[in-house]
């Protein structure tokens, strides 16, 4: 870990700091040097962001599609150092579609049916990082999250010990600032996978969040489990299901400084929290949120981003056995960059 540190900070001494968080993360990537997989080379954010990922070294790319076509699309994108490679004409097919039919025959798949499956730009970056040819893999800029996911659970599937996989959304502050964010930067969880959640589902969630938020955003994570009740002052099924999380979160993870059933305000505000729940590490204090649906993270976040100033970096998804992230549809070039580095940093954590 010591010499992965020393590479970072000889990078940041040749690097301009803007002293952002994000800039913080592409430094961290930088040093790593990864090789990540960028699977959609028909749109052109994808591309743009390829080229800018190469040449300020954020990680070495590989771009999934025709060269030609991604060429005439893009003539004033500079690809020079992005290896791109052609799923239907890779001298790898064959060899991918070997590896895809042998993790699913058991399903029913026929060694035809994985051949055609391979020629798939998701399912062939999948194949590509269960290889190990790439490092990790990026898409979901012009495909459904469920076109991303898919391959990812059958072929990548979930780390040793995990369940189920889970995202969260790093939440940067405005320049401006916030009185209750002092870091400049909060994690939410989960806003834009899973649903719903068991109540060993969430706790999973919350330890899995709680190691993203220190490996990527350098956060020392203090967890809020969030409900509309705060220390059993409402009464209803959906606050035992948070409450019941909170106590297998600290059963498997009991050095983790995590707390709840809180409110919202009793987690971020100082006064609330104190009054709320006086006794409680974390009340007040949050840095981590954790939404007990999908339905509350997915409205929490984008209340946070559209009305609060705040700029959210994800989906980025947890629990993978090798790093793999989805894009929104919404993505502008920058995010697809940042997705990159963030990709870069998770192969290392795995």
């Amino acid at each position: 870990m010591a010499g992965f540190m020393d590479k970072v900070k000889a990078v940041g001494r040749k690097i301009k700091e803007s002293g952002t968080i994000i800039e913080e993360i592409k430094n961290k990537a930088i040093a790593l040097n990864k090789k990540i997989v960028l699977c959609e080379g028909e749109d052109s954010r994808v591309v743009e962001a390829a080229a800018e990922c190469v040449q300020d070294k954020i990680a070495r790319i590989v771009l999934l599609g025709n060269a030609d076509k991604i060429k005439l699309a893009n003539p004033d994108v500079d690809l020079t150092g992005v290896e791109i490679v052609n799923p239907e004409t890779s001298p790898k097919l064959k060899k991918y579609a070997n590896l895809l039919y042998e993790l699913r025959k058991a399903k029913g798949m026929t060694e035809e049916q994985a051949l055609e499956q391979a020629k798939d730009a998701t399912f062939f970056g999948a194949l590509m990082l269960k290889a190990g040819d790439v490092d990790g893999l990026v898409s979901g800029a012009c495909h459904s999250t469920a076109n991303t996911l898919r391959p990812g659970l059958q072929i990548i599937k979930t780390a040793q010990g995990v369940k189920s996989v889970s995202s969260f959304n790093l939440m940067v502050a405005p320049v401006s600032g916030n009185e209750f964010v002092p870091d400049g930067k909060l994690v939410f969880a989960d806003c834009g996978l899973n649903p719903t959640y068991t109540s060993e589902g969430l706790a999973e969630c919350a330890i899995a969040t709680a190691k993203s938020a220190k490996e990527i955003a350098g956060l020392e994570p203090k967890v809020a489990m969030l409900s509309f009740s705060t220390k059993g002052s409402a009464k209803h099924d959906n606050v035992t299901l948070v409450s019941e999380a909170v106590r297998i979160a600290k059963e498997k993870a009991p050095d983790l400084l995590i707390d709840g059933e809180l409110q919202f305000d009793a987690a971020l505000v100082p006064s609330v929290g104190e009054f709320k729940a006086p006794d409680s590490p974390v009340a007040g204090h949050a840095n981590v949120l954790i939404f007990p649906d999908l339905q509350s993270g997915n409205i929490g976040y984008k209340i946070a981003e559209r009305l609060g100033g705040f700029q959210a970096i994800g989906p980025i998804c947890q629990g993978f056995a090798k790093p793999l992230n989805d894009l929104s549809r919404g993505c502008k070039r920058a995010d697809i960059v940042c997705a990159v580095a963030i990709t870069a940093i998770q192969s290392v954590q795995l």
